[in-house]
């Protein structure tokens, strides 16, 4: 069976909520799925999934959350490689970059070797419903491509 990893941080609950939407199409598409908060999670547990879906909100000027750094950090040295991933995350419009935590996460799984299959999914505050079904739908995405690849 696939297994999917969702690793999230989430202060308002707005990414949660995402990460729960994520977690739902996964299941959709027959994955076996893990889903924890950055604080609980260790990065090496990423090498034993199939999938890995990270999500982060913004904080401050475009930058990661303080309770994500340590996961964050304890991904350099990893290898990746074959592994199915995407990222997803809420910031806030009125600062000058939107959702910067996303583009930080993207950038450091594609470092480790991850191949980032789907565009990450960007959501101001809480997402809407329709934000929701992309959030599902990158989960079966996710799910269908790493079966396909494991």
């Amino acid at each position: 069976m696939t297994r999917i990893l969702v690793v999230y941080t989430s202060m308002t609950g707005n990414t949660e909520e995402m990460a729960e939407a994520i977690t739902e199409g996964a299941k959709e598409a027959g994955a076996q799925v893990v889903s924890k908060e950055a604080f609980d999670a260790s990065a090496s547990e990423l090498n034993d999934f199939d999938g890995i879906i990270i999500g982060a909100y913004t904080w401050g000027d475009g930058e990661l959350p303080d309770e994500f750094l340590d996961f964050y950090e304890e991904m350099d040295g990893l290898d990746l490689s074959g592994k199915k991933a995407a990222v997803f995350g809420s910031g806030d419009t009125s600062y000058p970059i939107y959702c910067g935590a996303v583009d930080i996460v993207e950038a450091k799984l594609k470092e480790v070797g991850a191949e980032i299959v789907c565009e990450c999914i960007k959501f101001e505050y809480n997402p809407t419903e329709t934000e929701k079904e992309q959030g599902r739908s990158l989960g079966r995405r996710v799910a269908g491509l790493a079966a396909v690849a494991g």
